[in-house]
């Protein structure tokens, strides 16, 4: 099987590790992993701040980089939920102001051929199990964009349960936001900072050491806010963890 890579904005330009680990998890697995070079942002940021024409540009950059895949895998719960649940309705708007069908037709082509990392390990390799070791004490938070709209469910934490000397533990208040949200941390930084101190003390009362989510942005924001506590917590992403074997440590 042949995929390509959606790396997104901030893991290629901050945490290229992350990109990294997909590409030799995937491989392990026996998939083949192109990067479709032509790619850039999927508009989120743009969409989010209420610049929806701004984005419809990008929607149309996404389409025409990924369309010879069958399957485009991202380590980002919000990028694949900005594909999957905005795109449409960008489409749609479009359509709606009498600019025509290119968009919505676009959008089609992208949206059901984009997955998230672990509902592609779960939904379309069918695996669980990846080989993973990583022995350690490590609790997982659900970032917003994964739970509610791409509705992951227990998908992260079937993959966890089966990662060899991984000790999971339960998160307090797990739902709860960590204040993050895109521009909204910094549109309503004084929030933002209240709802990140409230979920590094709920990291902290797990006694791991590790805390993961599908989303590097979220643990940008939680393992920034976790370092500012003093607390000796590492914020690592869940493809790091599931990439890591015990004959190859990834971290």
């Amino acid at each position: 099987m042949r995929v390509a890579l959606f790396v997104t904005c901030v893991n290629d330009t901050l945490y290229p590790r992350t990109g990294r680990a997909v590409v030799r998890l995937l491989e392990r697995l026996g998939v083949t992993v192109d990067f479709p070079a032509a790619q850039s942002c999927c508009g989120q940021p743009h969409y989010n701040s209420g610049y929806r024409r701004q984005a419809e540009p990008l929607l149309r950059r996404f389409d025409a980089a990924f369309a010879p895949y069958d399957h485009n895998v991202t380590p980002s719960g919000s990028c694949a939920a900005m594909v999957r649940d905005a795109y449409p309705r960008i489409g749609a708007r479009a359509a709606a102001e009498g600019r025509g069908g290119a968009l919505a037709a676009a959008a089609a082509r992208a949206a059901p051929r984009t997955y998230e990392l672990t509902e592609f390990l779960v939904d379309v390799l069918g695996v669980t199990d990846v080989g993973a070791f990583f022995p350690h004490a490590v609790t997982y938070h659900p970032a917003c964009h994964g739970l509610r709209v791409l509705g992951l469910k227990d998908r992260p934490r079937r993959l966890l349960s089966r990662v060899r000397g991984l000790d999971l533990r339960e998160l307090p208040g797990a739902e709860e936001c960590c204040g993050f949200g895109g521009t909204f941390a910094v549109k309503n930084a004084a929030v933002s900072a209240a709802m990140g101190a409230d979920k590094a003390r709920a990291v902290r009362a797990t006694g791991a050491g590790v805390v993961c989510a599908v989303d590097n942005s979220c643990l940008m924001h939680l393992g920034g806010t976790l370092q500012r506590q003093g607390a000796a917590v590492r914020a690592v992403h869940l493809a790091e963890i599931l990439a890591s074997t015990e004959e190859e440590p990834f971290l």
